[in-house]
């Protein structure tokens, strides 16, 4: 089966930060697909290398929503890189309040369109993050949030393979 590296960025580092829990349950959701090679990238251990995001196919953005937007940290993160993020599929997993972190996902999408990514539509959001999970980091309701995941997974493959055939067709200028 032909596979594609997808990276799973978190993008807090705040300290007492709920990502580390969503992430691990989304990396789990995708590593259990074969056409999956995950690579889990967390900001709080240092910089994003351009190396780890030139060499995947495809990142999902675990996000909160902190203010209505995304957290600087990763916005830093996402603007040290610049040029790998060319012609790559980015898809998000958000968590927050009531919104479940979606304001902080507009803004990331407009971000991204200006670095050449394709943004994929599906998306995963959590409202009201903190009881959605139980004490092992486990949803508590897991259907809904398993459906949107595969749904995302599965448009977010399809512009993986795309788009990495794109690239070895023609250089990204």
């Amino acid at each position: 089966m032909e596979t594609y590296r997808l990276a799973v960025l978190i993008g807090s580092v705040r300290e007492g930060r709920f990502g580390p829990v969503v992430a691990r349950w989304f990396a789990q959701r995708a590593d259990a697909r074969p056409e999956v090679e995950l690579d889990l990238i967390d900001l709080a251990s240092g910089p994003v290398l351009a190396e780890r995001i030139d060499a995947a196919d495809a990142v999902v953005v675990v996000t909160p929503e902190y203010n209505h937007a995304y957290p600087g940290p990763l916005k830093d993160a996402i603007d040290a890189v610049f040029a790998p993020w060319h012609a790559k599929p980015v898809g998000f997993v958000s968590y927050g309040g009531i919104s479940g972190g979606l304001r902080a996902v507009e803004g990331l999408r407009l971000v991204f369109a200006e670095l050449h990514a394709m943004t994929v539509r599906d998306s995963v959001s959590i409202a009201d993050v903190y009881a959605q999970f139980d004490a092992d980091g486990s949803p508590v309701e897991p259907k809904p949030l398993e459906e949107a995941a595969e749904v995302m997974l599965d448009r977010l493959a399809w512009w993986a393979f795309t788009l990495r055939d794109g690239r070895e067709l023609r250089e990204f200028s």
